[in-house]
């Protein structure tokens, strides 16, 4: 039988950095008939895998869901194999493209694999709501949408606003937020997590949970996490994510790279510094930002790395910062075309990546070639500017602000 903790010191942990809660007394009685009868709650997470990686925007809920498991209480991972098809419609202003049943196999190969990063997998079950959907006659599906109204729909903030913008919806739209909620009948769900966009869907789970007889599931949602330009939502489409899988350097300066600002959210939602302290860390006249920066992106790159690779990623961070060399400079094999080569292919050929974007990396000055023995660094700033071997053989190319290779003309 687990042993639970006071419910006041769960609520700290399970309820951090919440936007919603449907509701608290409901979650306080949940919790207490667990304390009582010592059996866990079962909290539910569903992930969509549309997409191979996930950021660090994805793994906001995934913490939460850790915090109930740490408490004892049962975490349920739905692989969403079959919502993935039709696409979660939140925050979104058009109709998502539908995505092929082997696109989406694709992608859940590797979500568990990151989603291990974040959740202890050893007690964790993973459901994948095909087990369900695919059974379903057409008929089982009709009896699904019986059980809303398209007004009642139309209540969702994104569909009333497409609707009212004469934006196209489409039908299959409406059928996610129904699916969402059914899965939590089938997991007999008790808590449901999700993001503060997914209000709207975990309610369905407790009306359709109503309906069926069964307890209605708490509802808990957390924040949106503003990416690495510290406005907008964190996406990959928008380059201002950090993947989980990203290695440890680049994990490390990409954090550094945050607004002052947006460092107090960082801390809260992606660390379980004591909030008292977070606002130690985030107040300049008690600590300066650089260093409560340094502690963040320790934080966060050690989550994902481990202690030693954190550290080595902040001593080259604070090598490159001192305009001191990396000690671990990769080598880069160059072939010249005849004797030179241009600058966007040098980029291509060392850095990787397509050639649009050796181009722009190019363009906005993001790519400098430094003499290894004074360190002067060049900006190459022409894409078709001409290089040859005396030039670049035993020279460093820097690419951006963390990447660093020596050059060896072949």
């Amino acid at each position: 039988m687990p042993h639970f903790k006071p419910i006041d010191e769960q609520l700290t942990d399970l309820l951090r950095g919440a936007v919603d809660v449907a509701s608290l007394d409901e979650l306080k009685a949940r919790l207490r008939q667990g304390v009582n009868t010592g059996k866990p709650l079962r909290v539910k997470l569903g992930v969509d895998p549309s997409s191979p990686d996930l950021h660090l925007g994805h793994t906001l809920q995934m913490r939460r869901l850790r915090a109930f498991q740490d408490h004892g209480h049962q975490a349920v991972l739905i692989i969403g194999d079959y919502t993935a098809m039709v696409g979660d419609p939140s925050g979104k202003n058009k109709t998502r493209p539908q995505l092929t049943h082997e696109a989406v196999e694709q992608n859940a190969r590797t979500y568990l694999d990151q989603a291990g990063k974040v959740l202890d997998l050893s007690r964790l079950e993973i459901r994948r709501n095909g087990e369900w959907f695919s059974k379903m006659q057409f008929m089982d599906v009709l009896k699904l949408c019986a059980r809303t109204t398209v007004a009642r729909l139309l209540e969702r903030d994104d569909f009333l606003k497409r609707y009212r913008a004469e934006q196209p919806i489409s039908l299959h739209e409406f059928l996610y937020p129904l699916m969402q909620g059914w899965d939590s009948v089938m997991v007999q769900a008790d808590v449901e997590l999700g993001g503060s966009d997914q209000l709207f869907n975990l309610l369905m789970g407790r009306r359709l949970q109503e309906q069926e007889g069964m307890q209605p599931q708490v509802c808990i949602t957390g924040p949106l996490l503003e990416g690495l330009d510290g406005e907008q939502k964190m996406s990959k489409s928008l380059n201002n994510a950090i993947a989980i899988n990203e290695n440890a350097r680049d994990m490390f300066g990409k954090t550094m790279s945050i607004p002052d600002s947006a460092m107090r959210k960082w801390y809260t939602y992606l660390t379980r510094t004591a909030l008292d302290r977070v606002e130690t860390l985030c107040d300049p006249a008690r600590t300066h930002p650089r260093e409560a920066k340094l502690a963040l992106a320790h934080l966060i790159t050690r989550d994902f790395h481990g202690d030693e690779a954190a550290n080595a990623a902040r001593a080259a961070f604070e090598a490159i910062s001192r305009k001191k060399l990396p000690e671990d400079i990769r080598s880069a094999a160059v072939k010249l075309e005849g004797e030179s080569v241009a600058v966007w292919a040098l980029v291509k050929q060392v850095h990787g990546g397509s050639g649009a974007e050796a181009r722009r990396l190019v363009s906005q000055g993001g790519v400098h070639l430094i003499e290894p023995d004074n360190l002067d660094e060049r900006t190459l700033n022409d894409e078709k500017a001409q290089f040859g071997k005396s030039e670049l053989d035993g020279r460093i190319l820097k690419v951006g602000k963390r990447h660093f290779y020596r050059l060896k003309v072949e």
